[in-house]
C-alpha cells in the first residue's frame, strides 16, 4: 500500500529501529515510546487489521517471542497490546515492565540507537 507508514518502513523508505525480523514480520522500535523498549510488531504483508491476518498463531507466536526475549531484558513483565487506529497496518504493542515512565513523548535518535542497542535480537 502506497500511503503506509508502515509499507514504507518495510521497504525501506523510511528509517526504523529494528529490534527483529525474518521474512514474514518485522519489529521496531515506538518513536514515542510509553516505556523503554516499546516496540511494534507488524507483519510485512499489508493487512489492515490484526484480527484479518490470514496466519494469526504465527503472527501471535513471532510475539510472544519478541515479549520473553523483552522481559528476559527487563526482569519482570511485558504487556501486549492490540490496539492503534493511527495507522491502518497490523500492528500489535509490546511495552516491557510494569510503568509507562516515558508517557508518549518523541525521543531523540540518539536514545533510540542505545535502546536499539539493548532490545534488538540477534
Amino acid at each position: 500500500m502506497t500511503d503506509c507508514i508502515f509499507c514504507k518502513i518495510i521497504q525501506g523508505e523510511i528509517p526504523s529501529y529494528k529490534i527483529y525480523e525474518d521474512e514474514k514480520y518485522l519489529a521496531f522500535l515506538d518513536i514515542m515510546p510509553w516505556c523503554e523498549g516499546h516496540t511494534l510488531v507488524i507483519p510485512k504483508k499489508h493487512v489492515e487489521w490484526v484480527w484479518d491476518y490470514p496466519s494469526l498463531g504465527e503472527y501471535f507466536e513471532v510475539v510472544g517471542k519478541i515479549a520473553r526475549h523483552h522481559r528476559e531484558l527487563v526482569g519482570g513483565g511485558a504487556r501486549a497490546m492490540v490496539y492503534g487506529w493511527e495507522v491502518p497496518h497490523a500492528h500489535i504493542h509490546i511495552k516491557p515492565g510494569q510503568t509507562d515512565e516515558m508517557k508518549g513523548v518523541k525521543v531523540t535518535p540518539e536514545k533510540l540507537a542505545k535502546i536499539q542497542a539493548r532490545f534488538q535480537m540477534s
